[in-house]
C-alpha cells in the first residue's frame, strides 16, 4: 500500500537539525519513498492521503536499554549503583521467569512506542522472547543476548554459543537483529570478551557492554593489570567490528582517542547516570573527536523511565552545565543523539532520519498546544521539542509504515492488560505475593 502523510514539518533527524515546513512523506512497502516540501513533491497518484496537524520525525532510536525491569521500576531507590545490584535488582531476578521477561518486554515496547521510541537496544535475559514481544507490538530491537556470571546460569561459554546460533535465526526485515552482550571487563572474564569480540566480527554483529560507568568499576582492574578498562579492552582484542559501550562516563583523553582510533560507539544515558549519581559523560569531547554517540535511556529501574524524548532535553542539560558553556550541545545535536547519530552507533543506516530509503518509521508530535508556541521559524519547531517536554504530545507512530500509536493509544497490545499483568509479577519478584 502506498500511502503519503502531510504534515506542518518533517524533523529530519540529521545533525544540522533540517525542518522542512508544509512537507510531504511518501511511504511504500515499508519504506520512504520520497520526503521533502509539498510544492515540490511528485503526484499522490492512488496513494492514501493522511493529513497531519503536527510535526513528523524520525522513530527515536534507544541506544541502551533493559526493558523488561519495568517490573522492578523504583526498586532500591537512593541506593548506589554495587548496593542496588546486589542488594535489589540480583535476588529479585533470581526469581524471574521467561514469561515475566515477555509480559515485561511487551508492556515496556507499548510505553517506548508511546513515547516515539521505534527501536532499542536491549541486554536482557531470554532474547528469544523479547523477540517474540516487540513482534506482538510492532517495534523494533537490536537485542544483546547477556553474557553474565549469576547463580542459575549456565556458564559463560554455553552462552555466548547461545547467542551466536540464536543470532543465524534472526529474521532478515530488519525488525530484530541480535548481537552479544558481555555484561562488563569486571565481570565477564578477559579471555571470554576476547572470544566473544571475535565472534561479533566473523559475524558482523553488535557487541554491547557497560564500559566506565561508575568511578569505582575499574579500580581492580587498573590495579591488576595497570591500565584503564577502554586500554584494557584495547590489549586484549576486545575493540573493532561494531563495538557499543554503554555509559562511557569516566574516560580520560587518552581512553577518548581509543575510541576514536577504533570507531567504538557509545550508549550515553544521561537520566540513569544522574539518578545514580554516576557522573557526567564527556559527550562534547566525543562529539569534537568523531565518536559515534547515541542516547539511551538505561533501564526503567534505574532511569526510572523509557522517556527518551525527556533524555534528549537533558543530555542538552547536562553538557551545558558541565562544560559551563549554552552552546556545548545545541539542540539538534541533542535530538540528532536520539535519531539519525543513534541509528549511526548501532550500525544501522536504514534508520534513524526520515529520507528517502530508509524505513518508514516515523513519530507525529501535535504541535497544536502552547509548548509549540510561538513560532517565528521553522527551527523554532525542533527547539521547542527539544526544550518544551512534549512527549506527551506523541500522536501517532508507525513502524516500517505499520501504524502501532494512533491518537496517543497504543494499538497493537492491551495497555490496561499488561499494566496489571506487570504490577501482579512485580509484586511476586519482590516477595509480597
Amino acid at each position: 500500500m502506498r500511502q503519503r502523510l502531510t504534515a506542518r514539518a518533517v524533523v529530519v533527524g540529521d545533525r544540522s537539525g533540517t525542518v522542512v515546513p508544509d512537507a510531504v512523506v511518501d511511504v511504500e512497502d515499508g519504506r520512504i519513498a520520497w520526503a521533502g516540501p509539498a510544492a515540490d513533491a511528485p503526484p499522490a497518484g492512488d496513494a492514501e492521503v493522511v493529513a497531519l496537524p503536527g510535526l513528523l520525525l524520525p522513530g527515536l532510536v534507544n541506544t541502551h536499554s533493559h526493558a523488561p525491569m519495568v517490573l522492578f521500576r523504583g526498586q532500591g531507590e537512593g541506593l548506589p549503583l554495587d548496593r542496588w545490584l546486589r542488594e535489589v535488582m540480583w535476588p529479585r531476578e533470581a526469581r524471574l521467569t521467561p514469561d515475566d521477561v515477555e509480559v515485561a518486554m511487551t508492556a515496556a515496547s507499548a510505553e517506548m512506542l508511546r513515547g516515539g521510541v521505534t527501536t532499542s537496544v536491549e541486554m536482557y535475559f531470554e532474547p528469544a522472547r523479547i523477540a517474540a514481544a516487540v513482534g506482538a507490538t510492532g517495534a523494533r530491537a537490536v537485542i544483546a543476548a547477556p553474557m553474565v556470571p549469576l547463580p542459575g546460569m549456565p556458564p559463560l561459554e554455553e552462552q555466548l554459543a547461545a547467542a551466536v546460533d540464536l543470532a543465524a535465526g534472526a529474521p532478515d526485515d530488519g525488525s530484530v537483529e541480535y548481537g552479544l552482550g558481555p555484561h562488563a571487563a569486571y565481570t565477564v572474564p578477559l579471555p571470554l570478551l576476547r572470544r566473544a569480540a571475535e565472534l561479533a566480527r566473523e559475524h558482523g554483529m553488535l557487541l554491547h557492554l557497560h564500559v566506565a560507568e561508575t568511578a569505582g568499576e575499574g579500580a581492580d582492574l587498573l590495579a591488576e593489570h595497570g591500565l584503564s578498562v577502554p586500554a584494557l579492552l584495547a590489549a586484549h582484542d576486545v575493540l573493532g567490528g561494531r563495538v557499543l559501550a554503554a555509559h562511557c562516563v569516566h574516560m580520560d583523553d587518552g581512553d577518548l582517542e581509543l575510541w576514536a582510533e577504533y570507531d567504538v560507539a557509545v550508549a550515553h544515558c544521561p537520566a540513569s547516570n544522574a539518578k545514580l549519581a554516576s557522573g557526567v559523560a564527556r559527550v562534547r569531547d566525543m562529539l569534537d573527536r568523531g565518536i559515534r554517540v547515541g542516547l539511551g535511556t538505561d533501564g526503567p529501574a534505574s532511569n526510572d523511565g523509557l522517556d527518551l524524548l525527556a533524555d534528549v532535553r537533558l543530555a542538552a542539560q547536562l553538557a551545558r552545565l558541565a562544560g559551563r558553556d549554552a552552546t556545548a550541545l545545541t539542540a539538534a545535536e541533542a535530538l540528532w543523539l536520539a535519531t539519525g547519530g543513534a541509528a549511526d552507533a548501532i550500525g544501522r543506516p536504514d534508520l534513524g532520519q526520515v529520507t528517502a530509503g530508509r524505513r518508514a518509521d516515523l513519530v507525529h508530535v501535535d504541535t497544536r498546544d502552547l509548548g509549540f508556541e510561538p513560532v517565528g521559524d521553522p527551527a523554532d519547531l525542533l527547539t521547542h521539542l527539544v526544550w518544551s517536554g512534549v512527549s506527551r504530545l506523541v500522536r501517532d507512530v508507525w513502524v516500517g509504515g505499520r501504524q502501532v500509536v494512533a491518537d496517543g493509544a497504543v494499538t497493537t497490545v492491551d495497555a490496561g492488560a499488561l499494566r496489571a499483568e506487570v504490577a501482579a509479577r512485580a509484586a511476586r519478584l519482590a516477595g509480597q505475593s
